[in-house]
């Protein structure tokens, strides 16, 4: 899910899409295109001699999982640059450990992984926290106007 930044644009240019098409495929507006790479969250795309940019279906697939995170899920973007700068550094340390030859730096490795998906945990177990804590606010407002709700009706009754 890593884009890289030096994209070969001698390649067919099918395999490259315009801020216009990326806008329209993943219903961002061009603005937040940008602003996306200004904030990191899209590493700089790769540009064409004209100095147009240039986005590959790796950039687009990085764009729907930022979306995601932020619609569906309602992560703030400094979470979401966290997760996705996690993410890209699991990638890398991946690499790092396929070329590894000896067991403890492979291991070395690992341990380094999974301290990087602790960290991701503890960014969801927060967004969960909250969750929990907001439904069990709504759920003491259900029950009070249910009590409420119950003393009105014995107080009409008699």
């Amino acid at each position: 899910m890593i884009a890289t930044n030096d994209k070969d644009f001698s390649a067919e240019a099918s395999c490259y899409f315009t801020i216009e098409q990326v806008a329209e495929k993943t219903g961002l507006t061009k603005r937040t295109l940008r602003y996306y790479e200004e904030m990191g969250l899209l590493p700089p795309t790769g540009r064409t001699e004209g100095n147009y940019r240039r986005y590959s279906e790796v950039d687009i697939q990085r764009l729907e999982r930022i979306k995601n995170l932020r619609d569906l899920l309602g992560f703030s973007l400094a979470d979401i640059r966290e997760i996705m700068e996690v993410d890209d550094e699991r990638v890398h340390l991946r690499e790092i450990y396929r070329q590894a030859m000896e067991a403890e730096a492979r291991i070395a490795h690992l341990d380094h992984v999974d301290d990087l998906i602790r960290k991701q945990l503890q960014i969801i177990e927060q967004k969960i926290t909250g969750l929990e804590q907001m439904r069990d606010s709504l759920q003491q407002q259900i029950e009070r106007h249910n009590q409420t709700r119950k003393r009105l009706q014995d107080t009409s009754s008699s």
